[in-house]
């Protein structure tokens, strides 16, 4: 990895904050470590390698109450859709953005349960 593409990862990671590697996210969702891998596949969570082992881990806002976080998959489609890369999606998803309704960044919205508006958002960077 070169300095450049280091330094971007080290900035998301400082950006999510808190992180949950696959054995942890198994256990806060009660799944098999080959189901949640599954679930990061077929990406209806967004991963990224944090840390100094490079473990894939996911952010820990993306569950809540034991379950992934209502209307993220459909969330990640839009971003993809809009040409972002996983890496840009998350940035994206985490940038605080002073415009939105709620306080914070737009998953910061999905946990307020507002997809509506992410999503519109969203949409509008295909643009």
């Amino acid at each position: 990895m070169n300095d450049a593409n280091e330094q971007v990862d080290r900035t998301l990671e400082q950006l999510v904050g808190e992180w949950l590697n696959v054995p942890d996210l198994a256990e806060a969702l009660g799944l098999s470590l080959k189901q949640v891998r599954q679930l990061i596949n077929d990406r209806e969570l967004l991963s990224h390698r944090v840390g100094e082992r490079l473990v894939v881990a996911v952010p820990a806002l993306f569950v809540k109450d034991g379950e992934v976080l209502p209307h993220l998959a459909g969330t990640i489609t839009v971003l993809a859709d809009a040409g972002l890369t996983d890496e840009e999606a998350l940035t994206w998803l985490f940038t605080p953005d002073d415009t939105l309704p709620v306080e914070g960044a737009p998953v910061h919205m999905l946990v307020a349960g507002r997809r509506a508006e992410v999503r519109k958002r969203a949409q509008e960077l295909a643009f």
